[in-house]
């Protein structure tokens, strides 16, 4: 059994999203996203950067490839999803080592500080995203009755 910790974080992307397909043939996409701790010096009465955490981030199938095709270094992001912990062998040391991910639910733009339109994409794929309507003829129109 695996702990579940639902975060929800906004930051800058600190390179271009990574894209592929992993073994499985899942598509994924990775990046960075560097969260920047901000307060306000009382003595100056300026906002001041006085950190920086910079979390890794991996998403699954086709918002992979909307984040991949619309996420550039830079982009203010806010991303949802679950923390996850995995352990792993350094190579070189043969240590093992601990790594914190994000597995995204949603990432979405930040509009804090950005103009963005939207480009909608079918939630099908195949023929039925270019439906325009039923494929089966109503009830009322098939001769069917209804009773209570």
């Amino acid at each position: 059994m695996t702990t579940r910790i639902p975060v929800t974080i906004e930051g800058n992307l600190t390179g271009d999203p990574e894209h592929g397909n992993a073994e499985s043939g899942n598509e994924y996409a990775r990046f960075t996203v560097a969260v920047n701790d901000r307060r306000l010096n009382e003595t100056t009465n300026r906002w001041e950067d006085v950190g920086t955490v910079f979390h890794r981030v991996v998403v699954f199938n086709q918002q992979a490839r909307h984040v991949a095709d619309s996420l550039h270094k830079g982009d203010s992001v806010i991303v949802a999803g679950d923390l996850r912990f995995g352990t792993y062998v350094d190579k070189e040391t043969g240590q093992a080592r601990e790594t914190r991910d994000i597995v995204a639910d949603n990432v979405g733009v930040s509009l804090k500080f950005a103009d963005v339109s939207v480009d909608r994409s079918p939630k099908a794929n195949g023929p039925q995203a270019d439906a325009s309507g039923p494929i089966a003829t109503p009830a009322s129109y098939a001769g069917a009755e209804l009773s209570r």
